[in-house]
């Protein structure tokens, strides 16, 4: 057997890199840290409670390592709202093969857990922010096309027929109604009847 060398696997194990992760590395998974943070702060403290501070308490994180990743508070709240539509685009794009009514129901979850209320959250604050709101506005738009591209994709919907884009859209315009009424009280056993009656009328309208 040869001399092992420096850049030996046997070796490899010792040297200082692999004892801490890269950098970048490091610097990825402290931006993700104050992501989550930040979609947390929004859904329980809303935008009046969710400062930079908070959030990079929460992250476990300095405020100044926050300010590198984010130099100001809209950039890291609109951020986190990229985040939380990558998720739900995630989520969705995750689901495996299944009937329309299975579909409808998983679309309707999205709009009731707490990504959607962190989103909710941003709007709110961009409806009295001037300096969120443009940020905000186009993120939304760009985030419900693609939830409206998903939909279509997992819900086979034919748009070129009469009537189907505007039944996929009725759903997605459903489900976040049906997300603000949970906010205050758990909506759960009417949320069943009226997605079953959705799902049922889906059915009817793609055909």
């Amino acid at each position: 057997m040869g001399a092992v060398t420096p850049s030996s696997p046997l070796t490899s194990a010792h040297t200082p890199r692999s004892a801490h992760p890269p950098k970048q590395d490091r610097s990825r998974a402290t931006r993700q840290r104050l992501l989550e943070a930040a979609v947390a702060c929004l859904a329980e403290h809303g935008w009046a409670g969710s400062t930079v501070s908070v959030v990079a308490e929460r992250a476990g994180v300095s405020r100044g390592a926050a300010q590198h990743h984010f130099p100001t508070r809209e950039d890291l709240f609109t951020g986190a709202v990229e985040y939380v539509a990558e998720e739900r685009s995630a989520a969705l794009r995750a689901l495996p093969g299944q009937g329309r009514a299975e579909v409808v129901a998983a679309l309707v979850d999205l709009y009731t857990g707490p990504l959607f209320r962190a989103a909710l959250q941003l709007w709110v604050a961009a409806s009295n922010e001037a300096q969120l709101r443009p940020r905000v506005t186009e993120l939304e738009a760009r985030v419900g096309r693609e939830t409206h591209r998903i939909a279509v994709e997992l819900l086979g919907a034919d748009e070129s027929r009469p009537g189907a884009r505007e039944t996929v859209q009725g759903l997605l315009d459903m489900a976040r109604g049906l997300g603000l009424a949970n906010l205050l009280t758990d909506d759960t056993a009417r949320r069943a009847r009226v997605v079953a009656q959705w799902a049922a009328l889906v059915e009817e309208g793609l055909g």
